[in-house]
């Protein structure tokens, strides 16, 4: 029996992580079990996900299957985005370029900002009482 090649790779945004495996196939996209239309609604969130491929002008020529764990859908969408882009880089080290230049390789930094004590929140103070 033949062994499908497979390309593993992982991405994170905020507290979303997603982990993709693709393999040579007709444009497939499944995100936990659920076809990816479903699994994201809006189109703006499709569009974030599809965008790696979209680049590089491989949308029909790859089969992506996902785990999305944590965060928000937002943040799972922009960790697919970041796992699916470094999937493509190994499949073929010629997209690099094209991919970098999206700026669809670099780590978004930015977490929630943690709560602080003696405050309701990270930046909200509790009400002044100046009698």
């Amino acid at each position: 029996m033949e062994a499908k090649q497979e390309f593993v790779a992982t991405g994170r945004r905020k507290n979303a992580v997603a982990c993709v495996r693709l393999s040579a196939g007709t444009g497939k996209i499944e995100i936990n079990g659920r076809d990816f239309e479903e699994y994201f609604p809006t189109v703006s969130l499709q569009t974030v996900v599809r965008k790696p491929f979209e680049t590089v002008s491989a949308v029909k020529n790859y089969d992506a299957h996902i785990k999305a764990t944590g965060g928000g859908k937002n943040g799972q969408a922009g960790a697919v985005r970041m796992a699916v882009s470094r999937a493509l880089i190994q499949a073929d080290e010629t997209l690099r370029p094209a991919l970098k230049a999206e700026g669809l390789l670099t780590r978004d930094p930015r977490m929630k900002e943690r709560k602080k004590s003696g405050q309701p929140g990270a930046r909200k103070r509790f009400q002044f009482s100046k009698r």
